[in-house]
């Protein structure tokens, strides 16, 4: 590529980069992009993981290195950034939206689902703080007897 697109043009491609572990939401939508910036004749994208431990983490970069290079940009850095460390504040409302409509529960600030994603009931339980993966916890609704993700606050 001989000019550089805009950093807005990255942005919407990256918002094409499903994250590994639910392909539903994009890794922009989850809110682990931090930053993208022109670095001369280069793109640098800041990634915050989910936490610190995500074994996602490689993936995500890789991902996102041949989702740019599909584009045509050749000199790409992913910068891992730990601090501040992401929250689930920084899902967007289109991720979350995504999140229910996939059948997990998008997280509440009451550290619970505040409905079943596949019924609307209000009726939840808690299985397991433990989930599919590592920022998820497993619940049942009891009117439709459907277990659920639910995506943990952090």
């Amino acid at each position: 590529m001989t000019q550089l697109p805009d950093v807005a043009q990255i942005w919407t491609w990256l918002g094409d980069v499903p994250d590994p572990e639910i392909p539903v939401i994009s890794v922009t939508d989850l809110g682990i992009v931090r930053d993208v910036a022109r670095d001369g004749d280069g793109v640098v994208v800041t990634v915050t993981p989910t936490y610190s431990g995500c074994p996602a983490t490689a993936i995500i970069s890789m991902d996102i290195q041949t989702a740019l290079r599909a584009k045509g940009l050749e000199n790409i850095t992913i910068k891992t950034q730990l601090a501040p460390p992401w929250t689930t504040d920084w899902l967007t409302k289109s991720g979350r939206d995504k999140l229910q409509k996939y059948g997990i529960a998008p997280p509440t600030a009451a550290g619970g689902p505040q409905s079943c994603p596949q019924c609307g009931s209000k009726q939840t339980e808690k299985i397991s703080q433990f989930g599919s993966t590592p920022c998820k916890a497993a619940w049942r609704c009891t009117s439709c007897l459907e277990p659920f993700d639910y995506f943990k606050c952090i």
